[in-house]
């Protein structure tokens, strides 16, 4: 089962980090980050269920 509450211990220093990380890449450079970064954390996760409620969810909120 997916988990929707918020889990990040320091949501802020997360987000700082990230964007950090993609601080002077190109467009196609963070792309290709992002990309990576969806498939490691994926591989990390490992439930083929959860990660399949989570595109259903992102995909959702893609298209309003």
């Amino acid at each position: 089962m997916l988990n929707l509450k918020p889990n990040i211990a320091d949501p802020d220093g997360f987000y700082e980090t990230l964007i950090n990380a993609q601080r002077d890449l190109t467009d196609d450079a963070v792309d290709r980050m992002n990309a990576k970064l969806i498939l490691i954390l994926s591989n990390h996760i490992g439930d083929n269920d959860v990660l399949a409620e989570a595109i259903t969810l992102a995909a959702g909120e893609a298209r309003e």
